[in-house]
């Protein structure tokens, strides 16, 4: 792997991963009535620093391929939806349109997986875990809106 590229796409990563301390959670998230299956706040940095990791591992890998373009351009977009999340979920309070977001950020992610398999299948098996903790999230936001629809559902 090119560890040129690594920092590269890890850069890439770093506005979605300040949008956490930009906008963070928060009185306002603290006051919602959430699900009993809930990840404690303490595991989203911890996860989504591990996540961000292993999509730039990802995308290393994949860049210098031929064909790459595809996969690459799904990287891009599944990085501009998770950066604008944060500040529409948290900033704006517009837990609907959060959730519109997050199923864009959804098939972008899965979306980047498929068009590295054929690439490369440890690149897109990095991609797995991102796709399922993008899962919990949508899950999370829709039942968030479900459990309190006072609060910013648009």
């Amino acid at each position: 792997m090119d560890w040129t590229l690594y920092a590269v796409f890890l850069l890439a990563c770093g506005p979605a991963w300040a949008t956490g301390a930009l906008f963070s959670p928060g009185e306002w998230y603290r006051s919602l009535d959430k699900p009993r299956w809930t990840p404690p706040n303490v595991m989203f940095p911890l996860v989504w620093t591990v996540l961000y990791a292993s999509i730039a591992v990802a995308a290393a890998r994949v860049a210098p391929l031929p064909d790459s373009q595809l996969a690459l351009g799904f990287w891009a977009a599944q990085i501009a939806f998770n950066t604008l999340w944060t500040p529409v979920f948290f900033g704006l309070r517009r837990m609907g349109t959060a959730l519109v977001v997050m199923a864009l950020l959804w098939l972008s992610v899965a979306a980047t997986l498929i068009a590295m398999w054929p690439l490369d299948r440890l690149a897109a098996s990095l991609f797995v875990p991102y796709l399922a903790w993008v899962s919990v999230a949508w899950m999370l936001n829709l039942s968030l809106i479900r459990r309190n629809p006072e609060a910013g559902s648009a």
